[in-house]
């Protein structure tokens, strides 16, 4: 793409709204525009395009159907176009057959964020058809969007298909127990999706039957490198049924369990399979209930026998004292541990010492927790940090990624 061809992009986006009778959107105008700009400027051939409707710096008004069916009127069949970003805008079920053209005749698009709309399982239909023939997409997010049980289906039954997507999120998308056992079977076949986000579906059963079709699932599918757990309505007995499958498991690197009802009983569990060594480089079990028992289980199993985890997260699990200094101690002899987020516990005066004593010694770097300590009269104390290991999961700041320096100032 050459300077020309960038301001006739621009031009034609402006001719196309006259000839449709939508009125131009700045928003569209400037993301085209400085698009343009950093990819003539970049190495690569690769044309990103952010839209997101919830960055106030960039704009007041979101984007609805027309503006984006006349959006992707322009960028069809482009050759270098490989990312659209158009979470939180006001998108619904009209815009998605423009959304499936554009996957469709588009060869160079790998990333599509739709997430935070207002698409439902009419929408999702559309979207999930263009998934049958596409061959370069290899990431979908459409997190936030009510497309339903049935939604979730025609995703399901498109990845019985599609062998180029990389990465699904169907996450606070009320997807039903079919839907969620319809996706753990086919994984169960599909050897290339290696991300999956499955959160907060609405399950009405106690059994935890789909814990336990995605524990079977797990057994099998050696592609799976990252799926999302949380808001499950987990229990002990459904972490017990995960763990099977994931003793025989040596792919997955990233496991969210967050927000369940895990208590001590499933951190033991969780414990045992951390002492197998597996892969798992990240366990989140933010928000649920591991207590000071919990807590040792795991520290004791990274003390000991376990050399992968990188990250662990424990926030608000109703977590003593010493519980936190079990953790801490075990960062001592465990040297692969570099990420520990332990805010919302109970943080007494050995538990600060223990963390700021990490912190103090570079044992933990600031930038990979989510505390910091602070002495008053003598006494160690932990303020909290927007760190986070999803921290530009729902929104990334204008000015691009954090840029560390003086870890000192």
């Amino acid at each position: 793409m050459t300077s020309t061809a960038a301001a006739e992009t621009k031009d034609r986006y402006v001719v196309l709204c006259q000839q449709k009778d939508v009125i131009p959107h700045d928003y569209i105008i400037n993301a085209l525009v400085k698009s343009a700009k950093d990819f003539l400027l970049s190495t690569t051939n690769e044309l990103k395009l952010d839209l997101a409707g919830n960055n106030k710096l960039m704009t007041d008004k979101r984007l609805g159907d027309k503006d984006v069916e006349v959006l992707c009127a322009i960028l069809g069949k482009s050759t270098a176009l490989t990312s659209l970003d158009l979470r939180y805008n006001n998108l619904t079920d009209d815009a998605a057959p423009s959304i499936s053209k554009l996957i469709k005749e588009t060869p160079s698009l790998k990333e599509l964020n739709i997430m935070c709309n207002d698409f439902t399982e009419k929408g999702a239909e559309h979207i999930a058809e263009a998934l049958l023939t596409s061959q370069t997409l290899r990431s979908l997010k459409v997190n936030g969007n009510k497309i339903g049980n049935r939604g979730g289906m025609y995703f399901a039954q498109a990845l019985q298909i599609n062998n180029k997507l990389r990465e699904l999120d169907l996450g606070d998308c009320d997807l039903g127990t079919e839907c969620v056992i319809g996706l753990s079977t086919v994984l169960n076949q599909n050897k290339h999706l290696k991300a999956l986000n499955l959160n907060r579906p609405l399950l009405f059963s106690l059994q935890e039957e789909c814990v336990v079709h995605v524990g079977r699932m797990l057994k099998v599918n050696h592609t799976l490198r990252e799926i999302h757990l949380a808001k499950f309505d987990m229990k002990d007995f459904g972490v017990e049924r995960l763990c099977d499958g994931l003793y025989d498991n040596f792919s997955l690197g990233y496991l969210n369990l967050s927000c369940n009802r895990i208590t001590r009983d499933g951190a033991a569990v969780l414990a045992k399979l951390l002492r197998r060594n597996t892969p798992l480089e990240i366990l989140d079990l933010g928000f649920n209930r591991i207590e000071e028992d919990g807590a040792k289980h795991i520290a004791s199993a990274l003390s000991t026998s376990n050399s992968n985890l990188k990250a662990l997260v424990v926030v608000s699990n109703c977590i003593q004292g010493n519980g936190i200094v079990s953790l801490a101690s075990s960062l001592n002899t465990n040297s692969s541990l570099s990420n520990l987020y332990i805010w919302g516990n109970d943080l007494d005066e050995n538990a600060c010492k223990a963390m700021g004593e990490l912190i103090r010694s570079r044992r933990l770097q600031p930038r990979n927790t989510d505390v910091q300590p602070y002495v008053v009269d003598d006494r160690v104390y932990l303020s909290e940090l927007s760190h986070g290991i999803r921290r530009f999961y729902y929104w990334t700041p204008s000015y691009g990624p954090d840029v560390y320096g003086h870890e000192d100032d």
